[in-house]
């Protein structure tokens, strides 16, 4: 038997709150998008303005996190060519994010679901990401 420790509603709702709040400061607005530990969509925002493009990517970029347990930023670094994962970004179907703006949701070091945002830039994508799960720690 394994017990998984899970994102429920509420705490997607609080991810997404705390996403939301950074991209009104930023003056982006943004999608944004929580997954469960397996990567499957949970919750999605696609704020007034956010671009339709970035729908697919901001889902992807959760996923990628979550069942990478890994920001997606780090998989950008790791696939340049000559890099240790060169050409992983096609694999899973291209679903595999190499981009910034997904990072694994962790509560005692285990990722229990991901944040993904896009629309941004890869900084932006990443600072709204970022205070998500700020706001999700806050309460956790």
């Amino acid at each position: 038997m394994i017990s998984v420790t899970r994102l429920d509603i509420s705490d997607a709702d609080i991810l997404i709150g705390g996403a939301v709040a950074k991209a009104n400061a930023l003056g982006v607005p943004m999608c944004i998008a929580v997954t469960d530990e397996a990567g499957q969509l949970m919750a999605f925002c696609r704020m007034d303005g956010g671009k339709v493009t970035s729908t697919t990517i901001a889902i992807d970029k959760a996923f990628t996190a979550a069942g990478a347990k890994k920001a997606t930023h780090e998989y950008g670094i790791a696939s340049q060519p000559g890099a240790p994962a060169y050409g992983i970004a096609s694999a899973i179907g291209g679903r595999l994010m190499v981009v910034g703006g997904g990072y694994p949701v962790l509560v005692d070091g285990k990722a229990v679901g991901g944040i993904g945002v896009s629309s941004g830039t890869p900084d932006q994508d990443m600072a709204v990401a970022q205070a998500g799960i700020e706001a999700f720690h806050k309460h956790v």
